[in-house]
């Protein structure tokens, strides 16, 4: 295929993103466990929660159970009561980090510009790389789409799971072009290909498009991103405020100037939770909320000693069996990232928060939720030593 795109010299940007991640992890997993388990992606399939209790939510779901209406995001019970026969695997994040670091490990053979945006996708910039692939053919394809055929086939060859993959000349049009026809495609979005391929979709579809205001495009009109696009810039300000406004337009046009950066971000804020198996009450307050809260703290005081990172606030959040949500947070006189000491602070604000006076548990309520945070970050400099610190 022919592009009217010099690639010597324009940007030349991937989006790659693993097709339904957690299911296809799993799957994968099982398979290589033995060769005889069924594969979930060929059944209606789903990860998330316990199908025995019937609690929990729905997580992912394969494209067989697709078909019976299950959404991500909705309860367990109502799943099952779409699908008796759905399969339902629970979350299982250690099997999760494992593929995503093979996956990511896979891209950066290809180029050292990788972002990772998500635990499943990427961003890959070949910019600079065109004299090392401009020469490669791949099956019947040419450069750009030999290139993206090969990574896609290496995965799936390596590791057994599919990916999407999305080529343009920004981010934008990147990611937009792997969210088309699924699973293991490669697709195109160039300047040109914008009015045949992106205008035609509803404007929920464009990326970074949220739900409130995808409502109120379409109830002024705005049904499409190619209605978007050609409204006037001063009325998408108008109605959606002009940062809004102006994300809207320059978006639904295809421009976009954000670049790829392989440079890990520097974090705001370090935070732990975890959804308790079986409510936390004050009858089971004593047994459990100890082994909750050491498992937290480590996690955090773990990314950042390795992070260098040191917090003056810690804090907890607790959510209800009313999916009440509680936060509470005190300030340190000297920074910390000491697992001990995060610890310690997040058991006191946490046990006040229950047992205190008006406590949650004082009022009859349970917890089906517990986080730790730390915030208000430096790198140590203002610190305050202690004298064992110091020698």
């Amino acid at each position: 295929m022919n592009y009217k795109i010099d690639f010597s010299e324009s940007p030349l940007i991937f989006h790659i993103d693993v097709n339904s991640a957690f299911l296809s992890w799993t799957a994968v997993d099982l398979l290589k466990k033995n060769k005889n388990n069924i594969d979930l992606r060929t059944i209606p399939s789903a990860i998330g929660g316990d199908v025995n209790s019937r609690h929990g939510i729905i997580s992912a779901r394969s494209i067989p159970a697709k078909k019976y209406n299950i959404q991500s995001g909705e309860a367990v019970v109502n799943a099952m009561q779409k699908c008796p026969s759905l399969v339902v695997v629970p979350t299982n994040f250690k099997l999760y980090r494992h593929y995503s670091k093979l996956f990511i490990d896979t891209l950066l053979l290809y180029t050292p510009n990788v972002q990772q945006a998500s635990i499943d996708e990427a961003y890959c910039d070949f910019s600079d790389l065109y004299e090392t692939y401009k020469d490669l053919k791949y099956k019947s394809y040419t450069f750009p789409l030999s290139l993206a055929h090969e990574i896609k086939d290496s995965i799936f060859s390596k590791y057994g799971f599919t990916v999407n993959v999305g080529i343009s000349t920004n981010k934008l049009l990147a990611k937009m072009a792997s969210d088309f026809t699924k699973p293991n495609r490669v697709h195109t979005l160039f300047k040109d290909e914008i009015p045949t391929k992106m205008w035609p979709l509803p404007i929920n579809e464009l990326h970074g498009c949220g739900k409130s205001t995808s409502m109120k495009l379409t109830s002024l009109g705005i049904k499409t991103i190619g209605d978007a696009a050609q409204t006037d810039l001063n009325i998408l300000c108008s109605v959606l405020g002009d940062k809004h406004g102006k994300y809207i337009y320059y978006s639904s046009n295809g421009i976009n100037t954000s670049t790829v950066s392989s440079k890990k971000r520097i974090a705001k804020s370090y935070s732990s939770e975890r959804t308790m198996p079986s409510n936390l009450t004050a009858d089971n307050y004593d047994s459990d909320i100890t082994a909750i809260i050491d498992i937290l703290s480590t996690n955090i005081s773990k990314r950042m000693i390795k992070d260098n990172a040191f917090a003056s606030t810690i804090g907890i959040t607790l959510k209800t069996n009313n999916f009440k949500t509680h936060t509470t947070q005190t300030s340190l006189v000297s920074s910390t990232n000491d697992c001990n000491t995060i610890k310690s602070i997040a058991l006191s604000l946490i046990t006040n928060e229950l047992l205190g006076e008006n406590g949650i548990f004082m009022n009859g309520e349970s917890i089906r939720l517990v986080g730790i945070f730390a915030s208000n970050l430096d790198n140590g400099e203002y610190r305050q030593l202690s004298l064992f610190d110091k020698f």
